[in-house]
């Protein structure tokens, strides 16, 4: 899940681009990150790749590219990417998985002339400037190339929703999840805020046309365990005192055994995109 700033906060908190140092807190375990971390539904790759001018193999740029976890999905279909990614750990643990991948913020990175079909961005595209970035990415797309951002959207059952929230309340109430549990709808909330935003930054970038939102909803079943293990990668779970995120472990693992030691998460993976000048 993104992190973003809770609702009231100052416009300089209110924008997750401005938070480098939790920006580049994943790469604490990337190899935790990885191997925990949700893919996206292959209809998503598909439906990008479809969607850009080199449809037989294009060449991707991927921004924040992490571990190399999107990268290796549209690999997998034939395409050509290259990442850019602010955190050398999760850029040397991307590398030996394969990835090509060169360390900066997208807001820094020299193209040195080069150019891509398309620029995808998976949950990363928050950390980045939404104007500059835009504008960015249409200085680096051949004509017609696409720019896509996603993210999968988490959502709970609602008991665990409930079981989960009161576990933060308990034990970090000041941590961005529990704030987050507090929202009437926290998932959605976030989400459409981190929308509009990118897709005003696409709009203001002046090089695109209408930006667009493709949804693909899909599920993955969780054991105790499973979730566990990817919780520390989520939010500002790895700047939590130690003692507090055992706490938070043990209580959401109660939780988890409670609803009989699994539970499935629906997901909505959507994507944020538009065609330089308006068509493909």
């Amino acid at each position: 899940m993104p992190t973003l700033p809770p609702p009231g906060a100052s416009p300089q908190q209110d924008q997750p681009h401005r938070h480098r140092p939790l920006a580049e807190s994943f790469g604490t375990d990337a190899e935790r990150y990885d191997r925990s971390r949700p893919r996206y539904p292959d209809a998503l790759v598909r439906r990008i790749i479809a969607a850009s001018p080199g449809r037989e193999a294009p060449d991707l740029l991927d921004v924040g590219a992490g571990t190399g976890i999107e990268a290796r999905q549209f690999r997998a279909h034939g395409c050509t990417v290259l990442g850019v990614e602010p955190d050398p750990r999760m850029a040397a643990f991307a590398r030996r998985e394969g990835d090509e991948i060169e360390v900066a913020t997208f807001e820094a990175w020299d193209s040195a002339g080069r150019r891509f079909d398309a620029v995808v961005s998976g949950q990363a595209w928050h950390w980045v400037d939404p104007a500059v970035g835009a504008a960015k990415a249409a200085g680096v797309l051949r004509p017609g190339g696409r720019l896509a951002a996603f993210w999968n959207v988490a959502r709970p059952p609602a008991e665990a929703a409930e079981a989960f929230a009161a576990v933060y309340d308990r034990v970090a109430p000041e941590s961005l999840a529990a704030r987050a549990h507090r929202l009437p709808a926290p998932a959605a909330a976030g989400y459409s805020t981190l929308f509009d935003r990118a897709a005003d930054g696409i709009r203001r970038a002046g090089a695109f046309g209408e930006p667009e939102q493709w949804r693909f909803d899909w599920s993955r079943p969780y054991t105790r365990e499973q979730w566990l293990d990817q919780l520390p990668t989520q939010g500002d779970h790895s700047r939590l005192p130690p003692a507090d995120l055992a706490a938070v472990l043990a209580g959401v693992g109660a939780a988890v055994d409670a609803l009989g030691g699994a539970f499935t998460m629906e997901y909505s993976a959507v994507v944020v995109t538009a065609a330089l000048g308006g068509d493909v």
